[in-house]
């Protein structure tokens, strides 16, 4: 496989450590969500961090990645791709929004190469009212401009004051998009209910934690109800916090996942 079929991505190495954790943005974001989490995570691991196709500097990525409809599966092997090109045998796995499906797909496909997710903002069903959101975006996809209805889910996912930074934040990357690509990230939202579903009868023996803020109103209750049945699982509220939990409280993210990182590290 050739260099140019990769994923853009990133990587800064520890001048001792042995551990590597990879980081994984959601739909209509890029890596540069990330720049909060960098000097902390620096000072103790390796890092990878990835633009999901379509996104970032991975948007131009190859007409063999260019399909009319992705799939979780096809979006999760482009990273192990690139694990596989930088001969990381396993990682631990930071994942946010619609990132943290990907990284619990990834622990799926090859659960031996996952050894912890951190998994923040996570999205693990959509309620009714992001299924109205969804299937409204379906009807108007092909005659509203897609960044009308990506900055109503912004504002409807962040409405608060205090998320105005993570909001703007997401809809200046979503502007790197075409129509087409948000198209095709559109239509993956079909899958999140069966595929959640499905991951919420079936744990896997990985340590999770959740890092959610505790006014992300659309997401945090079924988060609640997957780690009430998931030994491996467990929870951390972040106070006065929205969606974006890394951008809203980087000190306490930071020093939540970091910590739960290290317990699990060699």
């Amino acid at each position: 496989m050739s260099f140019e079929s990769l994923l853009f991505h990133k990587t800064y190495l520890h001048p001792t450590s042995k551990e590597w954790v990879v980081f994984v943005h959601g739909a209509g974001g890029s890596s540069s969500i990330w720049f909060k989490q960098l000097k902390a995570y620096k000072a103790h691991f390796n890092l990878l961090l990835v633009d999901l196709r379509g996104h970032g500097k991975s948007n131009q990525l190859l007409r063999e990645l260019i399909a009319n409809r992705y799939t979780f599966k096809a979006v999760t092997l482009d990273i192990l791709k690139v694990l596989d090109h930088l001969k990381i045998h396993s990682a631990h796995f930071v994942g946010m929004s619609l990132g943290t499906i990907i990284v619990r797909n990834i622990a799926e496909l090859a659960h031996s190469r996952v050894k912890t997710m951190v998994l923040g903002g996570a999205v693990t069903r959509l309620d009714a009212r992001s299924q109205f959101l969804v299937k409204l975006g379906n009807m108007c996809k092909h005659i509203v401009p897609y960044m009308w209805l990506y900055s109503l889910f912004a504002y409807i996912v962040m409405p608060q004051r205090a998320q105005k930074e993570s909001r703007h934040l997401f809809i200046r990357e979503a502007k790197k998009l075409c129509q087409k690509e948000f198209k095709r990230w559109f239509m993956l939202t079909s899958e999140v209910n069966p595929l959640m579903r499905y991951f919420k009868e079936r744990e896997l023996p990985i340590p999770t934690l959740y890092l959610m803020g505790d006014k992300d109103y659309m997401f945090i209750r079924p988060v609640k109800e997957m780690v009430a049945v998931h030994r491996q699982s467990q929870l951390r509220e972040i106070e006065d916090c929205g969606h974006v939990c890394n951008v809203e409280r980087p000190d306490e993210f930071n020093r939540y996942s970091i910590d739960f990182i290290q317990q699990h590290s060699l």
